[in-house]
């Protein structure tokens, strides 16, 4: 088995090989569509204890069954909705034709056309799903892709790109791996699309070199995803599901809560939900093999200076459980109540075991905060007020929305997921990441019979060409 190309020599070949094939094989039917992601799927179907062990070699401690649902199961289930949906997404799309050629028989319609070869750059916290769940719509549009494993998690991306070689046809899906120098240059490259997953400072950087070569991108790039807890909240509801997502990966998430606003009065009963919410999915931490371990050293020490640093600020720090992180990088959720507004954390992703907790008077001040800062990939909302649920959404912008629970509406296979301004652009799932993978070409058909010229409306003009010309600038 020959090893992934891992120089820009390499992928840039194989890049002008996969689009020449484009070039030559024309349009892709939607059964050789079907096939490509079945191919896909038998991969994942076949070999996920290979995938699942060796990310959990790379994290140091990641429950396979974490793994299983969390990637490989929402990877596949991306595959599977595409697969089972392209047939209808592909249709041509009339359009109306406008006057007076539609009474001559002219037609319009919209063609959703392959772009070509698309370039896929993953992510460590969730490394099967940020480059399958793309791939799913880039092949459902009929795209051949090229994919890029992070570099942080060097067994997962060595055993995605053996079995990719093992498995799948090079010329419509292959695997480049390499460090933050294969990085970049694979997102200098002439792609007819680009997709990355990872932080919004890289992301800029991604753009710009897509720029050189004018390459439409797809960037999701996470942010500070706010929770608001109303007073009409059921604060151990909230608490419960707020534990829960930061249970999960250990906060490695990019839509993870990063912020919860707390009605002041509430502060002290959230707390309390919360800690005995978390302490009951994990009493213990160090050696508690359902803890997913932060990724590496340098991860950690990252997240441990946010909090760190909020505390020599003179900020309160609550720890749940009430223990010291162990040797093995699995860690206790440190909650952040109140920072000082020039504090790191409040302005940093956190992605990792740390939440912070912002009290307030009224709703409104939440939203102005909200306003204030880049755009989130996700907002939450908790309440059972009808009038501030809408508040809140009318005034608010962020990529997506979970009302009374965290986190789900990205698992939404049938619903675009994406961000806005700082947190991304672009989307995948769903028939919009079709849309997003296609291009959407107008074709015209012209009528047997065109009347322009005896109406008078080609040079030579008449003496009346102007004047009906005027007639027709009303605002009706």
């Amino acid at each position: 088995m020959q090893p992934a190309p891992s120089s820009v020599q390499a992928l840039s070949s194989l890049l002008s090989q996969q689009q020449r094939a484009f070039g030559t094989a024309g349009a892709v039917s939607a059964e050789q569509r079907r096939q490509r992601i079945q191919q896909v799927i038998d991969l994942l179907v076949r070999h996920h204890e290979r995938l699942t062990q060796a990310i959990d070699q790379d994290f140091g401690g990641r429950p396979a069954g974490f793994t299983l649902m969390n990637d490989v199961l929402g990877a596949l289930a991306s595959l599977k909705h595409a697969r089972d949906h392209l047939h209808g997404w592909m249709q041509d799309d009339p359009r109306a034709v406008f006057a007076p050629y539609d009474q001559l028989g002219a037609k319009a319609w919209v063609r959703y056309q392959p772009k070509g070869s698309v370039g896929i750059i993953g992510t460590w916290n969730a490394p099967l799903y940020t480059l399958f769940s793309p791939l799913a719509s880039a092949l459902a549009a009929g795209n051949r892709a090229i994919l890029k494993p992070s570099e942080v998690l060097p067994r997962t991306a060595a055993c995605i790109a053996a079995l990719c070689a093992e498995h799948l046809d090079p010329l419509e899906v292959a695997v480049v791996t390499g460090g933050a120098d294969l990085a970049e240059a694979f997102t200098a490259q002439p792609f007819d699309h680009l997709v990355f997953t990872g932080s919004t400072g890289i992301g800029r950087a991604v753009m710009r070199n897509a720029a050189q070569n004018l390459v439409p991108v797809t960037l999701e790039l996470g942010g500070k995803s706010p929770v608001v807890l109303s007073r009409s909240a059921d604060l151990a509801k909230a608490a419960f599901s707020i534990a829960v997502a930061k249970a999960t990966n250990g906060g490695q998430i990019c839509i993870n809560p990063d912020l919860v606003y707390v009605p002041r009065a509430a502060l002290e009963a959230f707390l309390d939900a919360l800690r005995s919410a978390y302490c009951t999915l994990n009493p213990t931490v160090t050696g508690n093999p359902d803890v997913v371990a932060v990724v590496n050293a340098q991860h950690w020490a990252r997240v441990d200076a946010l909090v760190q640093g909020a505390r020599q600020q003179g900020a309160r720090i609550e720890s749940l459980p009430d223990v010291q992180p162990g040797d093995d990088r699995r860690c206790p959720l440190r909650v952040v109540v109140d920072p000082p507004q020039d504090a790191r954390i409040l302005h940093e992703e956190i992605f990792g075991p740390a939440v912070v907790v912002l009290t307030y008077e009224a709703l409104a001040e939440v939203i102005s905060h909200i306003n204030a800062r880049p755009r989130p990939l996700a907002l939450y909302y908790f309440g059972n007020d009808p009038h501030e649920q809408q508040q809140v959404l009318d005034h608010t912008v962020s990529g997506g929305v979970t009302l009374n629970e965290v986190m789900m509406h990205a698992a939404l296979h049938d619903a675009p997921f994406g961000g806005v301004g700082a947190s991304g652009m672009g989307h995948y799932h769903g028939r919009e990441g079709f849309l997003e993978f296609s291009h959407a070409r107008t074709v015209f058909q012209a009528a047997g019979h065109d009347p322009r010229a005896e109406w008078g409306l080609l040079p030579p003009y008449g003496e009346h060409f102007l004047a009906a010309m005027l007639a027709q600038v009303t605002a009706d």
